[in-house]
């Protein structure tokens, strides 16, 4: 949004939380890759995912954390999968956390969509080891 007093109080509040969980690098990577073409798209995820769903305050990051990589890997969100487990830095969701909702996958949404999410959540769990993760 060009003019800063269009920004609601829950762009505002999806803002911070977007980047509390996925980090300044990865949002500032966002915005300044952004044309006018998807900053409509941009402005609606902030309100909408992250100012209405991941702000409420029923569930803690950490939980909100685990679902979301679970929903992402049975529908096979492959880079959403990937962003989400490296944002598991910020949300306090564990290692066993992720393998217990790839579990749950596995058996609701299928192996071959678990499978292929473990692939990922291993090689981004690899690179954080590293310190290679972004």
């Amino acid at each position: 949004m060009s003019d800063a007093t269009a920004l609601s109080k829950r762009y505002r509040e999806g803002m911070a939380t977007r980047r509390a969980v996925l980090g300044d690098n990865h949002v500032n990577r966002a915005q300044s890759a952004s044309t006018d073409f998807d900053q409509p798209f941009q402005e609606l995820i902030t309100e909408a995912a992250w100012g209405h769903v991941w702000s409420r305050p029923n569930w803690t990051k950490r939980e909100r954390s685990i679902v979301t990589i679970a929903l992402l890997a049975a529908l096979g969100q492959d880079e959403e999968v990937a962003m989400h487990v490296r944002a598991t830095a910020n949300t306090g969701a564990s290692r066993e956390d992720i393998c217990e909702a790839l579990l749950h996958v596995a058996i609701y949404a299928g192996v071959p969509a678990a499978n292929h999410a473990i692939k990922i959540a291993k090689e981004v769990l690899a690179e954080m080891d590293a310190g290679r993760a972004a």
